[in-house]
């Protein structure tokens, strides 16, 4: 398997999409990565990867500060049953360990959700590997993945 930049890299360019990977030191939180790069935490969008009960799975974007609002989400997706999968199972979905995980370059292009709150802003995603950050338009990216959009979320 290719190293995780030149997929997301890669990625990127096949959608037409700018991208910009930067280096970090370790964060034990997304807050701590967030002072590190001189962002507000609401300016890191998680990539959550979400397993269906039918074994596929789907990104769910949301911001630093919210978390998945597993109501919302099940609506939106029209499903009844969503849960995060084991570390093991999120590796093999999309090629990235927890905490690195982005939809660009995923081993699979799952579907894209995301909260409507990170529109019109750049923001900053987990970049394929530990200790990278990657930024980039999120209404760009939205675009490329043809996301859905919706009020996924809540308050952490």
């Amino acid at each position: 398997m290719t190293d995780p930049h030149t997929r997301v890299r890669a990625a990127a360019s096949a959608r037409h999409l700018e991208i910009e990977i930067v280096e970090r030191p370790a964060a034990r939180s997304l807050r701590e990565a967030a002072t590190l790069l001189g962002i507000a935490a609401s300016d890191i969008v998680k990539t959550l990867v979400v397993k269906r009960a039918d074994d596929t799975y789907l990104f769910a974007l949301v911001p630093g500060g919210r978390a998945i609002s597993w109501p919302k989400l099940r609506k939106v997706v029209g499903v009844n049953r969503l849960r995060l999968p084991e570390p093991e199972l999120a590796l093999a979905a999309t090629g990235y360990e927890r905490g690195t995980i982005v939809p660009i370059g995923s081993t699979t292009d799952w579907p894209v959700y995301a909260d409507e709150s990170i529109r019109g802003r750049r923001v900053a995603m987990g970049a394929g590997e530990h200790g990278y950050s990657l930024f980039v338009d999120a209404d760009e990216l939205l675009r490329a993945y043809d996301a859905t959009v919706a009020d996924i979320s809540e308050p952490e």
